[in-house]
This record gives C-alpha cells, sequence and structure tokens, in this order.
C-alpha cells in the first residue's frame, strides 16, 4: 500500500526494464548469484533488505582498525545538520563533493584509539536520486562513484513523519551496512499527541538500534557514539541475521546494486521493489500508531501555516520578513561597519606608526613600507572585517529562520513566482538579501538543496544591486538628473530585476538546458525555537570559513592595487614622483593602466580616465567608487559631504565636465550608461572570493567575465539610444 507523500516521488513502475547483467553481490561486488571473490554461494545473498548484522567481508576500515568512514543520511528537515555538528562542532569542513558542486559537511573524529571520518550527506526522501545532491547522497551511502563504501550508515528520521523517514530506512537496511538509526523530535511527536516513542520503535525493528537525540541540545551525542562504537565492533564479529523485510514469505526478487552499479541500475532496482517497500513502511505505521490518534486533532502549527501559507497573508508575512532581513543587514551592521573602518583603522594605524617611530623615527612614516602596510595590508584586512557584521547578521537570521521552520513556509510561498526563471521559492531569499548585500546572499545559497539550483542562483546574485552601488548611482542621478534624482535611481532598482530575469532566462536556455523545474514537495518542519548557544556555534564557524577563505585574495589584490597605484611612470607636476609618492593617479602606472582601458569605453561615452579608474577601483569594492573619483580629480572638499551634495557640488561638477567632454556632447546618456554598467558588472573582489568559494574558481571567472560583458554591451545600447533622444 503507497504511503501519503512517497507514492508521488518514487512510483513504483510495473514497467521498468529488468537489469540487463546480474545484480552484484553485496559483499564484494562480484556478479551474482555463487560468488567466487568472497566464497559466497547464491543462496547467501539475502534478497530484499539485507540482515541487519553484517559480516566481516569488504571492509574499508584499514587493517590497524584504527580508521572508519561514518556517514549520515536522512530526509530533508530531520535535523540531519544539525546533529552532525554537534558530534563534530569545529572539526566539520565545507567542501564539494568530488567532482560536482554540492556542497556537503566532512570532518574527523579522534574517538579512543581510532579516528571516525563523518560524512553529512543532502538531504534525500530516497537512493533512487532525482537530483545531484540526491545522487551524491546516493552515491556516498553506497560506496559508489569512487566513495569508501561506509563502516556505518547513521540514518537520522523524523518521529513526527516516520512514514517517510522508514521508507529511506527500508533501502538503507538493504545496503547490508552496520546502521544506527538516530531519531529526533520525539519530545515534539509527544506534544503532538503522537504514539512514537523509542521503546516502540526498538520493539518495530529490534535488530536495529535506535537513540534518541536533539542536535540542538547536544542532547543523545554520547549515546550515537557509543552506538556507532558498538556497530564497528559488530561488524568485525558477527555475521548477517535473516532480513526483517518480506513480503509475505518470500523475499525481495532483486537484491541491491554492488558498488559499480549505475544511477539507472539504482533507480531500476527501487521502483522494482516500491510497492513492497511501500507495505513494508504502511505495515510499520500501522505497528506504530494504527489509529493515527494525532492526525484529526489541529495543532498550534496548523493555525500559524493557514495564515503563514495563505496565498494572500502569507505573501504579506513573507514580504514583511524579507524587509526586516534587508534592514537587519544594512542598518544593524552599519555601525561594526564603521567601527572596523574608522575606529579600528585608527587604532591600527595610530599602533603601527608607533612601531616605526620607535624603531626608525617619524622620518620613517613618509616611506613606501609604511604606506604598503597601511593602504595595502591593512586595507586589505579592514575590508574584510567589514564584511563581518553584515554576514553575521546574515547568517544569524538564516539560521534563526531555517531553525524555527519557517524557511521551508516561505519557499512555498515564493514558489510559483521564482519558477518563471527555473527556480524554486527557496532562491527568492539569497536574490533579495542580494540587494542589500552580495558577499552574504551568495552565503545563503546554502539554503538551497539542489546544486544546480544553487549555481544558477549564484551566477545571478553579482546582479542585484547592493546598498554599496547606490552611493554612485545618487551622485550621478544628483548630478545629471537633479529633478528627477529619485526617479532615476528608482529605475536601476528596476534596471535591476530586468537584468536577472533576462539573465536568468538566457542560462535557462543554454547552460542550464538540463535544469528541469520538478514539483515542489517538502515536508513542513515543526515549529521550534532556535537554541542559542547553537546558533552561536554555527555562525561563528561560518564566518571563521568565510575569514579564512576570503580574506587572502582580498588583501593580495589589495596590495597588487597599492603597488600599481605607487609605481610612477613621470616625474610629475613638481618633478618629484617616487615609488610609493605619486601626486597624481594619472601619473602612476594604475592611472595609466587606466587610461589604455578607458578607449573601449568610447562606445558607451564615458572614454575618460577618471571614469575607467573608477571603475577599476571599484572591482575592489563599489564603496570607494565615489572617493576615487573625487581623488583623482583633486577634490578635497566632499569627503564629508552626502552623496546628493557631492552630486550638485565640485565633484558633480568635475563629472559633468569629463562626461560632456567624452561622450560628444550628450553627457546624460553617457551617465546613464556608466550607472548601469556600475551595476551589472562585478559587485565586489569579496563577492569574487566568496563565489570563489563557494562554486569554485572556473565559476568565479564566469561570474567576472558574465558580469563584464553583460555590462558593456548594456552601456553600449544606454549611449548609444540616449544619443539619438
Amino acid at each position: 500500500m503507497p504511503m501519503p507523500g512517497i507514492q508521488d516521488r518514487h512510483a513504483a513502475d510495473q514497467s521498468a526494464d529488468d537489469l540487463s547483467a546480474p545484480a552484484a553481490c553485496p559483499n564484494c561486488d562480484a556478479a551474482a548469484p555463487g560468488c567466487s571473490h568472497c566464497g559466497t554461494s547464491g543462496h547467501h545473498h539475502h534478497r530484499g533488505l539485507a540482515a541487519l548484522l553484517p559480516t566481516s567481508h569488504e571492509s574499508p576500515r584499514e587493517a590497524d582498525g584504527k580508521h572508519s568512514n561514518i556517514v549520515f543520511m536522512g530526509n530533508p528537515n530531520v535535523g540531519k545538520s544539525t546533529l552532525f555538528n554537534a558530534v563534530l562542532g569545529s572539526n566539520a569542513k565545507v567542501m564539494n563533493a568530488p567532482g560536482t558542486t554540492v556542497l556537503i559537511e566532512s570532518g574527523n573524529l579522534d574517538h579512543h584509539d581510532e579516528q571516525w571520518t563523518f560524512t553529512d550527506t543532502p538531504g534525500t526522501t530516497s537512493l533512487d536520486a532525482i537530483s545531484p545532491d540526491e545522487q551524491v547522497s546516493s552515491e556516498a551511502a553506497m560506496g559508489r562513484a569512487g566513495n569508501p563504501l561506509p563502516d556505518v550508515i547513521v540514518a537520522v528520521i523524523n518521529a513526527t513523519s516516520p512514514s517517510r523517514s522508514l521508507y529511506l530506512l527500508s533501502q538503507l537496511i538493504d545496503l547490508g551496512r552496520p546502521l544506527v538509526v538516530a531519531v529526533t523530535m520525539l519530545d515534539l511527536a509527544l506534544r503532538q499527541g503522537s504514539s512514537v516513542t523509542l521503546e516502540g520503535l526498538r520493539t518495530l525493528i529490534p535488530e536495529l538500534t535506535f537513540v534518541q537525540v536533539d542536535g540542538r541540545t547536544s542532547a543523545g551525542k554520547e549515546e550515537l557514539l557509543q552506538a556507532i562504537d558498538s556497530a564497528l565492533a559488530a561488524s568485525t564479529t558477527s555475521e548477517r541475521g535473516s532480513s526483517p523485510f518480506t513480503a509475505g514469505d518470500q523475499m525481495l526478487s532483486t537484491p541491491a546494486p554492488g558498488r559499480q552499479a549505475s544511477q539507472r541500475e539504482v533507480s531500476q532496482w527501487i521502483k522494482s521493489t516500491a510497492d513492497e517497500r511501500f507495505d513494508w513502511v504502511a505495515g510499520k505505521v500501522r505497528a506504530l500508531d494504527g489509529s493515527h490518534p494525532a492526525a484529526a486533532a489541529v495543532t498550534l502549527s496548523d493555525r500559524i501555516d493557514r495564515v503563514l501559507l495563505h496565498p494572500i497573508s502569507g505573501i504579506v508575512v513573507f514580504l514583511a520578513v524579507m524587509y526586516l532581513v534587508f534592514e537587519s543587514i544594512t542598518t544593524l551592521a552599519s555601525p561594526f561597519i564603521d567601527f572596523f573602518d574608522v575606529i579600528f583603522r585608527q587604532w591600527m594605524t595610530s599602533g603601527i606608526d608607533a612601531v616605526f617611530t620607535t624603531l626608525a623615527g617619524s622620518g620613517s612614516l613618509d616611506g613606501w613600507f609604511h604606506a604598503l602596510l597601511i593602504d595595502g595590508v591593512l586595507g586589505g584586512a579592514i575590508t574584510v572585517l567589514t564584511f563581518v557584521p553584515p554576514m553575521g547578521i546574515m547568517f544569524l537570521i538564516l539560521s534563526m529562520l531555517e531553525d524555527s521552520g519557517y524557511l521551508a513556509r516561505a519557499a512555498f510561498v515564493m514558489d510559483k513566482a521564482m519558477r518563471v526563471i527555473g527556480l524554486d521559492g527557496r532562491a527568492f531569499l539569497p536574490l533579495v538579501v542580494g540587494f542589500g548585500c552580495n558577499l552574504p546572499a551568495l552565503a545563503s545559497t546554502r539554503t538551497l538543496p539542489d546544486s544546480r539550483q544553487r549555481l544558477l542562483t549564484g551566477l545571478l546574485i553579482p546582479f542585484t544591486s547592493c546598498s554599496a552601488r547606490l552611493s554612485v548611482y545618487i551622485v550621478l542621478a544628483y548630478a545629471f538628473f537633479d529633478r528627477y534624482a529619485g526617479l532615476a535611481i528608482f529605475l536601476m532598482y528596476v534596471a535591476s530585476i530586468v537584468i536577472i530575469l533576462a539573465v536568468g532566462f538566457a542560462l535557462r536556455k543554454t547552460q542550464f538546458n538540463d535544469l528541469h523545474t520538478q514539483p515542489f514537495a517538502m515536508e513542513l518542519p515543526a515549529y521550534q525555537l532556535p537554541k542559542l548557544l547553537r546558533l552561536v556555534k554555527s555562525v561563528a564557524l561560518r564566518l571563521w570559513a568565510f575569514i579564512t577563505g576570503a580574506s587572502s585574495i582580498i588583501i593580495s589584490m589589495t596590495i597588487i592595487m597599492w603597488f600599481l597605484a605607487a609605481i610612477p611612470v613621470t616625474a610629475g607636476a613638481a618633478g618629484t614622483n617616487s615609488f610609493g609618492h605619486v601626486d597624481a593617479v594619472e601619473h602612476s602606472l594604475y592611472g595609466v593602466v587606466a587610461e589604455k582601458s578607458a578607449v573601449i569605453f568610447e562606445p558607451a561615452g564615458f572614454n575618460d580616465l577618471h571614469a575607467s579608474a573608477a571603475l577599476i577601483t571599484g572591482f575592489v569594492a563599489k564603496e570607494v567608487v565615489v572617493g576615487s573619483m573625487a581623488q583623482s580629480y583633486a577634490i578635497d572638499d566632499s569627503g564629508n559631504a552626502s552623496e546628493a551634495a557631492q552630486g550638485r557640488g565640485s565633484l558633480g561638477k568635475a563629472v559633468r565636465g569629463s562626461f560632456e567632454r567624452s561622450s560628444g556632447g550628450h553627457a546624460s546618456a553617457a551617465a546613464a550608461a556608466f550607472m548601469v554598467f556600475v551595476l551589472a558588472y562585478t559587485p565586489c573582489l569579496a563577492t569574487v572570493a566568496e563565489m570563489k568559494r563557494q562554486f569554485g574558481g572556473k565559476t568565479a571567472m564566469q561570474s567576472v567575465a558574465m558580469g563584464l560583458v553583460v555590462a558593456y554591451v548594456l552601456a553600449i545600447v544606454i549611449f548609444q539610444i540616449g544619443r539619438l533622444l
């Protein structure tokens, strides 16, 4: 009997083709029946769910027994990753699964005299994968595609929804690997009136070890480690027992595929045994709670969902939550950013000055090495630190929304809108966050379970107009469109949305034409109060991963930019230019590069040294574009003025003069083109570093190239049309 919520995902396929080759031996991968490799005969290869107490055949543990591989498996939203992080703590590291862009967590734990390697796989409802993430989980559990065969599989199940968990559990049992079952949300099941208990589960399948856990509080952690230890010990001493998975008096007709099986063969195996699995799961659920007493009761969660999942009120609440997220990142982070950018910078500068004065006298403060440390090394480090507050706030809010259960509801509410560009509702949050800051937006793509959707969303985020670009919009809007400055700024955000839709559509038709929209089915997690300690630990680990992953790139590029600006190419107006002491930008190597590159912007109307120099600086950080322009024009009175005042003042006048000359009298069209170029090209160096950390160097370079091409083409189109109006 098919179980609700499972039949749509893995319906039995009665017409599925039989496997073209004999199924592999579950012990050694040789063809069954009759295995000459491991010395077993055909009748020893148990059909259906493999026996629960595996033998020592093909244990991948090293000869000295000091190393073991433990794989965490479970449905989405069962608390698997939370439990994984509770077990490993700071030892967990995020990485890409081999040969993929799928993010997994892995880490080592020393337990007594052994080292255990833990792997947390993406959530899945079956070994029959329909996405790259689920395929990684399937391969890890079965030891396929170069993955080591697990010494122990930890199956994490949700006590509030046993049917879905038992369906995956039935497949994991059939693999014949040592298995420990970690049961989450038992306390919530009790409050909901469910009859599911730990003792009931142990009675239901006595051959398995069940452990009650709560990853939010680390409750049950030691019991889980002890169960894993016992399973490892039993795997080297016990013989296989009989399988509990039967259909009448007969075992299932198809054994589990071996490690060399393709994903197609795995899918055929799952489909050919689906009906019998459904019957097994249905029987176990009936044994747990035949009457389902909690099904008719209207819970508090049900009443909340009537509001949060409503087509109208759900969208209103979602937009309100997104507004609070946006405001938190941009407003709450601002004082902390100012602290690092102003106060901390002053402290560090004073400290470095004191050290130089003590060691080499006050004259050393004018040397190039001092300037390198202050403007290059310290400047790069400060840039990294200014991103820590918005990243930390983003991580904290994401963890709170995810742990509370709301994030899954938000995904359902926005699912229909996001399908326009082939994404599901979960992609809306990173894109909204991108309008505050692209960096935490990229980090928030980790909430997307599908790696292809995660990659597509990551490529679109740089086109969201972050708050750092706003200062450029304001200066140019007031310099060129004073009466309509507000409208000009608003149109930049409209343009950002249009670019996202256009680029997303183009990518769907090309690079992501294999990304087919799947029916969005997700089990809504129960509402829970997030645990403060776990939130703090999670945020700290993620922040540290960002700092260690992005800081080297940002600081290195900042130092390179300093060297370009410090190398003189002329003696200067006073004939005193030297290394580290250049009187004007145009007299430095940086100025030469900017001047040579300016010619390519002639079709866009801003073939100007000052504009190209500002764009090069903007590659490092958009926040410094306005300051770079003021510096290149040698304007010193704009530092403390607002962007609007700068646009109306001497800076705006200087920019108007330059654009008037470079555009042949069409300054407004050139300004509009320049604003769109700033919108579309690479947001900042930190975003590139985070892109590389999340998706790899190739994707980061694709993002940079794509942004430059889109920005250049749009700038030319806007200027050429504008000059005709």
